[in-house]
């Protein structure tokens, strides 16, 4: 924060004293990107121009009043495309290759020969056509994988990526892996429900990491239980963290991570870079990089 501390006064606070904080305040950073305390420190915010959040995500802090300001919000696209696009290929992988099964059998020395899937000439279905569905989609085509999209918006430079919106029941049923990472909005909340999952094949594995809201969670378990689809490995859940009795800890080919996808050594200093590098753009008035669209929760292309 070195470089936005030179021309600024900064105040760091915490989530109780947040609406204190903002007041007489130009510029929001929300470093705490899960934080819910913003719409009720809101009324605070008597000057507030911009608001920078340290995530790609933005439903933390979409909030109607928010929404109807005239604040700008940016997020921090691009920290987290590759790291996150690495974990979707390691977690089929992982589906493939049987590599928990395997360290199951070496914990009780045992040896036992099994087969392996091929992931080249395996499908994945895409959900979500922004900049880390992209970058996933180019490494899992890189390992010889079929890819294909949904999104709200047809890529016009990849006519295979993006299918759009309402064409998703159609599209699941020729999926092996399913990948959501569709922003969180009004019109995906709760898109992968029972109904989802049942369009998806036996032999399907859904991977989750766009937000755990996306899914109905008691949809997913329901699923797994009845075999509509063969796993899932998910990096967020609903609610989150997942409660110590929840049955998703003890489902079989369920695989589960703390929505740690995107983080690799150096993340956190890579997120308050990214939000200096703006704030330069902001003092010099030059136009803001990642500007949201309020009404569409996320980044246009």
């Amino acid at each position: 924060m070195a470089p936005v501390a030179q021309r600024a006064t900064i105040r760091y606070t915490e989530a109780d004293g947040l609406e204190t904080a903002l007041r007489g305040a130009d510029v929001l950073f929300v470093y705490d990107f899960l934080s819910q305390a913003i719409p009720g420190a809101w009324q605070g915010a008597d000057r507030l121009r911009w608001l920078h959040i340290a995530a790609t995500g933005v439903d933390p802090v979409m909030f109607d009043d928010l929404i109807a300001s005239d604040v700008v919000v940016t997020n921090t696209r691009g920290v987290f495309d590759r790291p996150i696009a690495e974990y979707v290929l390691a977690q089929i992988l992982n589906f493939a290759k049987g590599l928990p099964e395997s360290q199951r059998l070496q914990a009780e020395h045992r040896w036992r020969h099994r087969n392996g899937e091929r992931i080249a000439g395996a499908t994945a279905l895409v959900v979500g056509t922004g900049a880390i569905g992209r970058e996933i989609a180019r490494l899992l085509r890189a390992v010889g994988m079929r890819v294909r999209a949904v999104g709200r918006r047809a890529r016009r430079d990849d006519p295979d990526f993006g299918v759009v919106g309402d064409d998703l029941l159609a599209a699941l049923p020729h999926a092996d892996y399913v990948v959501a990472i569709a922003p969180l909005t009004p019109s995906t909340r709760h898109m992968f429900d029972a109904r989802a999952f049942a369009a998806m094949s036996p032999r399907t594995r859904f991977i989750n990491v766009g937000r755990g809201e996306l899914v109905v969670t008691d949809d997913l378990v329901a699923a797994m239980r009845s075999g509509t689809i063969a796993g899932a490995a998910l990096d967020v859940v609903d609610p989150e963290p997942l409660p110590a009795g929840h049955p998703l800890w003890d489902l079989p080919d369920v695989h589960l991570t703390p929505h740690n996808s995107g983080d690799t050594a150096g993340w956190r200093e890579e997120l308050v870079a990214a939000f200096a590098s703006n704030f330069a753009n902001w003092i010099a008035g030059r136009p803001l990089d990642n500007v949201v669209d309020k009404e569409l929760g996320y980044v246009p292309a």
